[in-house]
């Protein structure tokens, strides 16, 4: 594998508006199942709110591929971990292989789906459809093989950063920001 692609989430920067998920939707209309799921976040008593959006990890050791029998999940060169539905049977061991439950499986056809990096639009020069949709660049594409910015983290409170997998998403967690409230004085 000459380099690991991976997404990058700004957890300062996500509003929550769910283009990404849209986008990747409307990419493939025929597909039944979200391949990116956004997910609300608190912490307390840190009072933080924001929004987490996940697709598929691209795990560097990706349990998916480890469990299926037929053999239908195979990582490429740029670490992108793809599925070949056309081997897929549909007896859900990957399901449950992923710590993430990213790999869905289809209620049509009752095989496996999952988010592939929109390979077909970067094939041609394009990035995948949910970064593209990304208003306020909250979410981007990494290669983890270079070196990466201290403040990039594998790590997110709640987050399984799991030593069997190595997930390649990484995250910029929110500053710790003072809360000040204000109140309006009765008179």
């Amino acid at each position: 594998m000459t380099k690991q692609l991976g997404f990058l989430m700004n957890l300062d920067k996500c509003l929550g508006c769910r283009g990404c998920a849209m986008a990747c939707q409307n990419e493939r209309p025929h597909q039944t199942i979200a391949y990116r799921r956004i997910t609300k976040l608190e912490s307390h008593p840190q009072s933080f709110f924001g929004f987490l959006s996940m697709a598929c990890n691209h795990c560097v050791y990706p349990a998916c591929i480890r469990a299926c029998p037929q053999g239908c999940f195979k990582k490429r060169r740029d670490g992108i971990v793809v599925h070949n539905p056309l081997r897929c049977t549909g007896c859900h061991t990957c399901t449950g292989a992923c710590p993430f439950q990213v790999p869905r499986i289809n209620p049509v056809t009752n095989k496996v789906e999952k988010c592939d990096f929109c390979l077909h639009r970067q094939e041609k020069g394009l990035k995948p459809a949910c970064v593209e949709a990304c208003i306020v660049n909250a979410l981007k594409i990494i290669n983890l093989s270079g070196e990466l910015p201290e403040h990039y983290q594998a790590d997110l409170p709640g987050f399984m950063a799991l030593k069997l997998t190595k997930p390649a998403t990484r995250f910029i967690l929110p500053e710790t920001q003072t809360v000040h409230r204000y109140w309006i004085k009765e008179e």
